[in-house]
């Protein structure tokens, strides 16, 4: 058996990687598969959280470039990631990985409120838990609630999965000759407006220096091998 690098972890999965080649909502193909890599890591004994985005059912900032309130868009992209934990939530546990799901908006008919030490005992427990609504507050990203609740739980590394290799020095899909980078800064990435997470995000990993892992969720296995300490996708650290 291969022996996993870390004991506890973050994965930030955006919403778009639940919704396949479908352009909107949650592919049943693909939460499938999204649970299988969850589960592949769960089976060498780690304390695994999640954080799914919202933008494969609304995106709040481009809701708000069109005219409508930022806090109203941000409100109805926090419920938008509830969905996408529900469903991911019902899709491991049809993977037999007992799961919960904890809201930063209250709704307790559908989710447990956001409280750190029930979710530090879940992860104890051999429970996968989802941070679902971001950090309840508007004018911040999934990526900064995700990397606010990998401190929180003191998670020892952050894994991005995306849709793309890594981190290139530019746009792989605008530019054929962007250069792919297997290790990078924080400072490197905020000098260079990388654009693989936002500014904010990037800056509360490097204050804490979380470690963070950027590679490719539809390459079956690559989750397992970055846990396994594999050279796989793009490390941010220091």
């Amino acid at each position: 058996m291969t022996h996993p690098k870390y004991k506890k972890v973050l994965v930030k999965l955006s919403g778009e990687a639940l919704m396949g080649d479908q352009g909107f909502g949650i592919s049943p193909d693909m939460i499938k598969y999204v649970a299988d890599e969850i589960r592949s890591i769960y089976d060498l004994g780690i304390q695994v959280a999640l954080v799914v985005g919202g933008g494969n059912i609304f995106r709040g900032i481009a809701a708000s470039s069109y005219g409508m309130d930022r806090t109203a868009a941000d409100h109805m992209g926090m419920l938008a990631t509830v969905i996408n934990s529900i469903a991911l939530q019902d899709a491991l546990e049809k993977k037999g990985i007992q799961t919960r799901v904890q809201s930063a908006i209250s709704m307790h008919e559908v989710a447990e409120p956001y409280i750190l030490r029930r979710a530090v005992r879940h992860l104890e427990k051999g429970r996968v838990v989802i941070f679902a609504a971001g950090t309840g507050n508007p004018y911040f990203t999934t990526d900064t609630a995700a990397v606010l609740r990998a401190q929180e739980i003191h998670a020892d590394v952050f894994l991005k999965a995306t849709k793309v290799d890594g981190v290139y020095d530019s746009d792989p899909i605008k530019n054929k000759n962007a250069d792919f980078l297997s290790e990078i800064t924080y400072m490197n990435v905020l000098e260079r407006q990388l654009n693989i997470m936002d500014m904010t995000a990037i800056s509360l990993a490097m204050d804490n220096k979380l470690p963070l892992v950027v590679f490719k969720l539809t390459e079956k296995g690559n989750m397992r091998k970055v846990i396994c300490g594999e050279k796989i996708g793009t490390r941010i650290t220091g």
